[in-house]
């Protein structure tokens, strides 16, 4: 590796090339601070910002007749809002609303899917999953009186941060019912190969569903193309929605005519909803898979960040995020201070999400001092350091004055002013 990638100069030509540079003034940026967790929560966008405020107008002007009036009518802004979220996942607009929330719309999703049988009665995931999703299927499986320590089959991983993906499709036996993956691993970043493993599982006639909480707005996919059963994400993070915003869900047209497990009144079809009559219309597409009255507060931010994303391009911005977590990766593996540290994150392009992860015995500590120093990186428990350099507002000069300061931090072992433990939130 050339030692002039550690320099100032260096990152700050890089930044210069940079077609995306441009929308770093997008965002609110705290002065003095170089922030890389936005795969925890990303950061406000003025056009957001602009987007509740226009909303709040409405609300104030328009009252009732917001349902129907307003530049953005209420009664179809979750439609409109996952037709573009669509474009994000190579999915067409009917397979796509904004709705609920990742637990909430896995949750519809298993009530509509999982349907166990004597024969196939197994649900199958992954040791590596996020937590919320393992409750959710471990609900489900009780409620069908079923036991989720024995019909909740996880594979494991080998090294405790990846996942195989020839041991997935050889956990693909006759008996398992239903598949939940994740897109993107939320601790290690890996990526995993959505079409390899759709392919597998409908060879042996098993429905799959993936989490895209970790790759929407980062990794470009392509799931009606791929033939996805279905999906589910937050919109939180490379989204940019805000914290709690309202969040996406993805159901491929083949189970258009499929009724959804649970049943609500805005996924009534939008022409008879205010009939109030007590049997239920589907809505036509994915829109049937919405339960109550939309949050649409919750739902406003993405008005803004996803017109902002549309204008950024999804596959510039995919290009971008690879060359800052390679940058990142150069960096931590050329300088003699940060050689302790273990990088968890897969190597190859096709591989990685958007983070990277490293690893350290006094972790916690370390991203104290990193946020005293005005980096905000991501701790996960025990061990792990996420770091997220985004593409729409991080830069190459971001990545380098990180990973300097961590290389101070751990030569200088300023970190043993703090102690080695999380905290309430992490």
């Amino acid at each position: 590796m050339k030692k002039q990638l550690s320099t100032v100069d260096y990152a700050a030509e890089q930044d210069k090339k940079d077609p995306l540079a441009r929308f770093t003034n997008e965002f609110y940026i705290q002065k003095g601070q170089t922030y890389l967790d936005g795969n925890s929560l990303g950061l406000l966008c003025k056009r957001s910002e602009q987007t509740v405020i226009n909303l709040l107008e409405d609300w104030k002007q328009y009252a009732i007749d917001g349902w129907t009036d307003t530049q953005n009518p209420w009664f179809t802004l979750s439609e409109a809002v996952g037709a573009k979220m669509a474009k994000l996942i190579g999915a067409n607009k009917n397979e796509v609303i904004a709705t609920g929330s990742t637990t909430i719309n896995l949750h519809q999703l298993l009530a509509t899917f999982y349907e166990p049988t004597d024969k196939k009665p197994f649900i199958l995931s992954e040791t590596l999953n996020f937590p919320t999703d393992i409750y959710a299927m471990q609900s489900h499986l009780k409620i069908h009186g079923l036991d989720s320590e024995k019909h909740l089959k996880l594979i494991k991983s080998e090294d405790g941060h990846t996942l195989s993906e020839d041991a997935i499709i050889e956990a693909m036996t006759d008996d398992i019912n239903i598949i939940i993956l994740s897109s993107v691993l939320y601790r290690s970043g890996q990526l995993l190969n959505i079409r390899k493993l759709t392919t597998a599982a409908h060879e042996r006639g098993i429905l799959i569903g993936f989490d895209l909480c970790h790759s929407i707005g980062s990794v470009p996919h392509q799931l009606s193309d791929e033939g996805v059963d279905f999906a589910f994400w937050c919109t939180y993070k490379h989204l940019n929605g805000g914290p709690g915003s309202v969040a996406g869900l993805y159901v491929n047209q083949r189970h258009h005519g499929k009724t959804p497990g649970l049943l609500g009144w805005f996924g009534s079809d939008k022409q008879v909803q205010f009939d109030m009559d007590t049997t239920f219309t589907k809505a036509s597409g994915a829109g049937a898979y919405q339960l109550g009255t939309p949050h649409l507060l919750s739902l406003s931010p993405l008005i803004g960040s996803l017109e902002l994303i549309e204008e950024a391009g999804i596959e510039r911005m995919r290009e971008k995020s690879l060359k800052l977590t390679q940058y990142l990766r150069d960096l931590l593996e050329s300088l003699p201070e940060t050689n302790d540290l273990v990088i968890r994150t897969p190597k190859n392009d096709v591989n990685r999400g958007g983070h990277i992860l490293i690893e350290h015995p006094e972790a916690a500590r370390i991203c104290k001092a990193l946020k005293a120093e005005g980096i905000i990186p991501d701790f996960r428990s025990p061990n792990g350091i996420r770091i997220a350099p985004v593409a729409l507002y991080n830069s190459y000069s971001d990545v380098l004055h990180c990973v300097l300061t961590l290389a101070t931090i751990l030569k200088n072992r300023t970190y043993k002013n703090f102690e080695n433990i999380r905290g309430v939130i992490a």
